[in-house]
């Protein structure tokens, strides 16, 4: 139970004032983290540079953090903007708007259910899912793909969970990274550690317009 503003009898209300501030409950914060990633996509012909930022809810793993990044990696645009992650449910991972504000771009992670996927769908002109969690995504695409089949601007890749660990484990506070995609395969490079990741296509097709 939360303090009265008042001090109990024989008390003076400048300790009684500094209990109650002391006794509130502190708000969980954001940790945010830093990447500096550069991008060489020759599939797209898109070579940039981008200075992120990435605001880590309390409650987002290491590799969530990550499978959002990865994200933009893959379809990096001068619109594509994070969305406000775990604190707003309504917003994706990821989106890119055009200037009419036309969600062009709605990109999720991990296990969306099928009725986010459905309304995203009805909502956006393209909507990717980059979905991780080793036997669970199989489970999770196995119960919903033929609900899904008539939406063709979805698309379903897939991240090896091996590959998800080892992105996971590059996670920093800060990062400064490197990025080389051809043929569908992204090779990240941080440091002296080169890792290629190819997402498996489960639906739709792995570039989108």
């Amino acid at each position: 139970m939360a303090p009265s503003v008042f001090p109990p009898p024989g008390q003076s209300r400048v300790k009684w004032s500094l209990y109650a501030h002391s006794s509130a409950p502190m708000a969980l914060t954001a940790t945010i983290h830093k990447a500096e990633l550069s991008i060489s996509d020759m599939d797209r012909h898109y070579y940039a540079t981008h200075a992120l930022t990435l605001a880590r809810h309390p409650s987002e793993t290491e590799e969530r953090l990550m499978a959002r990044l990865l994200a933009f990696t893959l379809y990096a645009d001068e619109r594509l903007e994070f969305g406000k992650g775990l604190s707003d449910t309504d917003e994706p991972a990821l989106w890119r708007k055009a200037y009419t504000d036309e969600i062009e771009l709605w990109i999720d992670v991990g296990l969306p259910d099928e009725t986010r996927l459905r309304k995203a769908c009805n909502q956006s002109r393209h909507v990717v899912v980059l979905a991780y969690g080793g036997h669970a995504v199989d489970v999770w695409w196995s119960k919903i793909a033929s609900t899904l089949t008539r939406h063709d601007n979805l698309s379903v890749l897939a991240i090896d969970h091996a590959d998800m660990q080892q992105l996971a484990a590059l996670c920093e506070r800060s990062m400064r990274l490197q990025c080389l995609i051809q043929d569908g395969e992204l090779q990240l490079i941080a440091g002296d550690l080169a890792l290629p990741i190819r997402p498996a296509i489960r639906k739709g097709e792995y570039a989108v317009a």
